[in-house]
């Protein structure tokens, strides 16, 4: 069977090419894409070839790690799923796949596309909350609304219940949003210019964000940083030391099938959760588009439909 896969195949260049997959092994699941998701700040730097944290690209490049696809074939010691089962996987943009069925993720009844792939951004914004295990007492300052920061303002409200959230990003659109998944305040608020936080989350890759998280951290405050690193280099300021702050870095989830089950149950009594969603797009449209994201603005996520087959 042939698959399509989206590649980068030079800077700026992306191409659909065709690869042959191999017969279904034991515990594989032969799967075909309902939708994906383009991860604007993870792939577009790829795309462009300026991603400081791979200085040497080495093409062609695999793109998108975000899938909902539904079963079509099963190995025979696969015992988790059957055909027609839906499920996230891991593998990005390809119109079919084999996964591996210990790495896929059930996708109950009910679970639109939307929310299904946004488990797994929600999932890696997790980790970072976890690592700083607020108490629904604390005050927490994040900085950068794109779709980690939003996801991480509806962890820290809907997981821990954090009672002060507080959110810095000059988009309105972007803070209006945070506002209705849980955040309760923007920093811009001048009434706010002198609170200070216990806790405080990095999402946005700038370094004028993370100076004032520093700033306004009090003393033996914890930091996180959610962001990618793929933007500015983020530095230290005296304030890390004056006030002994502790930093922690995060990536990628702290258990995606854990997660899913809380995701789940929670995140369809959120309903402005589909509006990190700005754009729609056709996988057969996906070449085109990705050269307009290179010269237009950026939404802060891409839903990918793929083609039914009957």
């Amino acid at each position: 069977m042939n698959q399509e896969r989206l590649q980068v195949t030079a800077a700026r260049s992306v191409t659909w090419t065709r690869h042959h997959l191999p017969p279904v092994q034991a515990h594989e699941l032969l799967v075909r894409t309902i939708a994906g998701a383009i991860s604007i700040g993870a792939e577009l730097p790829q795309v462009r070839g300026d991603d400081p944290t791979d200085p040497a690209p080495v093409y062609p490049k695999e793109t998108g790690y975000e899938s909902y696809a539904t079963v079509i074939a099963v190995g025979d010691q696969v015992t988790r799923f059957q055909v027609g089962d839906r499920l996230l996987a891991f593998y990005g943009h390809h119109d079919i796949a084999l996964v591996d069925e210990a790495k896929a993720i059930p996708v109950p009844d009910g679970i639109s596309e939307k929310l299904a792939l946004l488990n797994i951004l929600s999932c890696d914004a997790a980790e970072g909350v976890r690592k700083l295990a607020p108490k629904p007492t604390d005050s927490v300052l994040v900085t950068g609304m794109g779709v980690i920061g939003l996801l991480t303002v509806f962890y820290l409200r809907h997981f821990y219940h954090v009672d002060r959230i507080v959110v810095f990003d000059p988009d309105p659109i972007r803070t209006s949003l945070a506002l209705s998944i849980g955040a309760h305040a923007l920093y811009s608020d001048t009434n706010l210019s002198g609170e200070t936080f216990t806790h405080a989350l990095e999402c946005s890759a700038r370094q004028d964000a993370f100076a004032l998280l520093q700033e306004k951290l009090v003393p033996h405050g914890q930091l996180c940083i959610l962001s990618d690193g793929n933007h500015e280099a983020l530095s230290l300021t005296p304030a890390f030391y004056e006030k002994e702050l502790r930093l922690v870095g995060s990536s990628d989830g702290w258990d995606y099938h854990e997660h899913a089950a809380w995701f789940f149950k929670t995140a369809p009594h959120v309903p402005h959760l589909e509006q990190l969603f700005e754009k729609t797009v056709s996988a057969h449209d996906l070449v085109g588009y990705f050269e307009h994201l290179l010269t237009d603005a950026t939404p802060l996520k891409v839903l990918v439909l793929y083609p039914s087959v009957d």
